[in-house]
């Protein structure tokens, strides 16, 4: 893993990163969130350590900066034993976790470990699919008129029709795409490289589009929608899922993309569990830190807390089958909409595209 620690007391910073270095972790040291900052311009880290509490700006203020330019990357907080409430109310703003000073060895090595399991979760190599390839099978199967958008494209056939994806005016695709579903009674779209159009627009104005595809195809043919994982966040990645998917796909999706979730909801497949068992399923000592992922859980309508026990709903019953699907972002119910991970990238195009304001 390449991690960043951010602390402003040089003895424990450099404790922490020679720890880190001693497992092997490629790892960059910064006394403060604008050296942080100028770090993470340079470099890519899949994870950044910071002190919650530190001189002008502390570890929230990095957390913020982290999630607009760098969502990709994972942010740890450390805290104190009296700053707990602030620990949690950064995993609430999008910390993945937060680990307690004067920290144990082996918690830090096991929030790497989980940070290190929901990155695999996000982007598993085996299941990349060609979107061309998607478009042809579809076609030739000769039970739906495919329009494919994007590129590169595969080369018209029998039932497969290609357009521009035209990322500049996503309208311009809805109006293709509605009048292709018009004249086509068995119509099927199928789009690829879409973070193209969350790259140029926003999030909200993409989901949109989507929506309008998923509800102008409804009776008609499935929509399948690929994108390129590593120029995507998880929350992208989810948003993009929801949008052709059930509610009930999107919450899953959420709640298995955090391994320590995955343990509580593999544990309460087995039966009801108390706060405690739950608490030893997912390996953890810490109980503010297990409230909230329960708490997070119910929320997302995947689990009830009743009496003294938690247990699954169907909704979380349906999210551990999940659990065993070789899809990334699974078809909701037999409407065959999908989205998936559309290309396998290498080299240079491993890196994150930089922030949208230049920096």
């Amino acid at each position: 893993m390449r991690v960043l620690v951010v602390d402003d007391d040089a003895v424990f910073r450099e404790e922490l990163a020679d720890l880190l270095r001693e497992d092997h972790h490629n790892v960059g040291v910064a006394p403060s969130v604008p050296k942080a900052v100028e770090a993470l311009q340079h470099d890519e880290f899949d994870v950044v350590l910071t002190d919650l509490k530190m001189p002008r700006q502390g570890g929230l203020e990095l957390l913020r900066e982290v999630r607009n330019r760098w969502p990709r990357t994972l942010v740890v907080v450390v805290t104190g034993y009296a700053t707990v409430e602030s620990a949690l109310d950064a995993m609430k703003h999008g910390a993945f976790d937060y680990v307690r000073k004067p920290f144990r060895v082996e918690q830090v090595r096991e929030t790497l470990r989980l940070a290190a399991q929901e990155r695999e979760f996000e982007s598993p190599q085996e299941t990349y699919r060609d979107p061309a390839q998607e478009a042809r099978s579809l076609a030739a199967r000769g039970k739906h008129e495919v329009l494919f958008f994007g590129e590169p494209a595969p080369d018209p056939e029998p039932h497969l029709h290609v357009a521009p994806l035209g990322p500049e005016d996503p309208a311009e695709l809805v109006a293709r795409a509605e009048a292709f579903v018009a004249e086509h009674p068995n119509a099927a779209i199928i789009l690829s490289g879409v973070e193209r159009l969350v790259e140029q627009h926003r999030l909200e104005d993409i989901v949109g589009v989507l929506d309008r595809l998923r509800t102008a195809l409804m009776g008609h043919g499935p929509l399948r929608v690929g994108f390129n994982p590593r120029r995507v966040t998880r929350a992208v990645a989810v948003a993009l899922g929801g949008a052709v998917a059930t509610d009930e796909t999107h919450a899953a999706l959420e709640a298995l993309a955090n391994p320590i979730r995955r343990k509580i909801l593999e544990r309460l497949a087995v039966g009801p569990a108390s706060f405690g068992e739950t608490m030893e399923a997912a390996g953890l000592d810490d109980s503010p830190k297990m409230a909230f992922h329960l708490r997070k859980l119910v929320e997302t309508g995947l689990a009830v807390h009743e009496g003294e026990a938690y247990r699954l709903t169907t909704r979380g019953e349906a999210s551990v089958r999940l659990l065993a699907d070789a899809t990334f972002l699974p078809p909701a119910g037999d409407s065959g909409n999908l989205a998936f991970p559309g290309r396998r990238v290498s080299g240079a195009q491993h890196r994150r595209p930089r922030s949208h304001t230049g920096s």
